[in-house]
């Protein structure tokens, strides 16, 4: 059951529009990839300072972790919609006048240097120095909004539209909200008693694959993601996390993460020579970084929900399971570094070895 209209049933005018918001992604993809983990590596190596890599372990669906924050990792948070919010949403979506990207409102936060040359086409997409503007605005707490302009008529476009953005939707009733959707409840949380609503919302976090006592960022991306099935285009949250050292994607298409490995030279060779690519050109683009002992890649994870964490085909109430896991791991890649264009990912079998 899909909660957005799928492409079959687009106008092909819309049609035309779902393309183009892919191939943005793809760009956005590639961005936020480069400055989550790649600029956070070369801090940590400015800093003289040994890299926090990601254990296979903790990639694992349902996995516990030790909760440490990371300073020189980069963070943020980004809401990228194919269409654009409708304000009815405004009471748990806080997008307004005040945190429009405007160059008023951009001199007035003081979370950002005094601006004197802003360019009110620099919030778009498809403008040249939107990356500098974007790469200005990420470090602000809470989330950036990007969504089509409303305004820019047959010619699509996509803009940063607001910055600061908060999610004011609590926890529980994004749970209740899932759990009626997976027919758990019929619908109140708490309809079957507080230990039921516990559980409830422990699988709530591993629907988005998150530890219960995630951080801030990363349970707000995944409480914007439920609350934005309520619009009828596709959506995709980006968290960059301090502590789990990951980029998280949420998006139709489900959870990703995007993490840093370290691997021996030996097994750089190997891998290379399993998917007939010479070394040389291997390294020149797939590996970040190396030295004569290791070298670092991008490696991405991409999971999917077992049948306990699909609605029904019956459409009946049914009695929740914690120990049945709702999520498992669907693929696994390594990835080109950012701005390869003829490198395609790498499945490599990691997490489970």
């Amino acid at each position: 059951m899909e909660f957005w209209i799928s492409r079959e049933e687009l106008s092909f005018a819309n049609r035309l529009r779902r393309s183009y918001y892919e191939l943005l992604r793809d760009d956005l993809d590639q961005f936020l990839i480069n400055y989550s983990l790649i600029e956070s590596y070369k801090k940590f190596i400015e800093k003289d300072l040994e890299y926090p890599f990601v254990e296979k372990r903790e990639l694992k669906p349902r996995a516990r972790v030790s909760v440490r924050e990371h300073e020189h990792q980069n963070t943020f948070l980004v809401i990228f919609i194919e269409d654009s919010i409708p304000a009815i949403h405004k009471k748990y979506i806080r997008f307004f006048d005040v945190n429009k990207t405007t160059k008023s409102n951009l001199i007035k936060s003081q979370t950002l240097p005094l601006y004197t040359d802003i360019e009110r086409t620099q919030k778009y997409l498809d403008s040249a120095k939107f990356s500098d503007f974007l790469y200005t605005l990420l470090p602000i707490d809470y989330a950036l909004l990007i969504q089509r302009d409303p305004t820019s008529g047959g010619r699509e476009r996509y803009k940063l539209s607001h910055f600061h953005v908060r999610i004011d939707w609590p926890i529980a009733e994004a749970t209740e909200d899932l759990g009626r959707y997976l027919r758990y409840i019929s619908k109140d949380l708490y309809e079957k008693g507080d230990k039921y609503a516990e559980d409830l919302q422990k699988k709530f976090f591993e629907y988005y694959g998150l530890p219960i006592m995630a951080g801030g960022r990363r349970t707000a991306a995944i409480v914007a993601a439920q609350y934005l099935r309520r619009l009828n285009c596709i959506t995709t949250v980006y968290a960059g996390s301090s502590e789990s050292r990951a980029l998280i994607r949420i998006s139709e298409n489900g959870v990703s993460k995007f993490t840093l490995m370290n691997f021996d030279i030996e097994t750089l060779k190997r891998i290379a020579s399993d998917n007939k690519i010479a070394v040389k050109s291997f390294q020149k683009n797939y590996v970040i970084s190396k030295n004569k002992k290791e070298g670092v890649c991008l490696f991405q994870v991409s999971y999917s929900t077992s049948s306990a964490a699909i609605p029904p085909e019956d459409g009946k109430l049914r009695e929740l399971k914690p120990d049945l896991s709702w999520l498992r791991v669907s693929s696994q890649h390594l990835i080109p570094k950012p701005g390869i264009w003829k490198f395609p990912p790498l499945p490599i079998n990691l997490i489970y070895t």
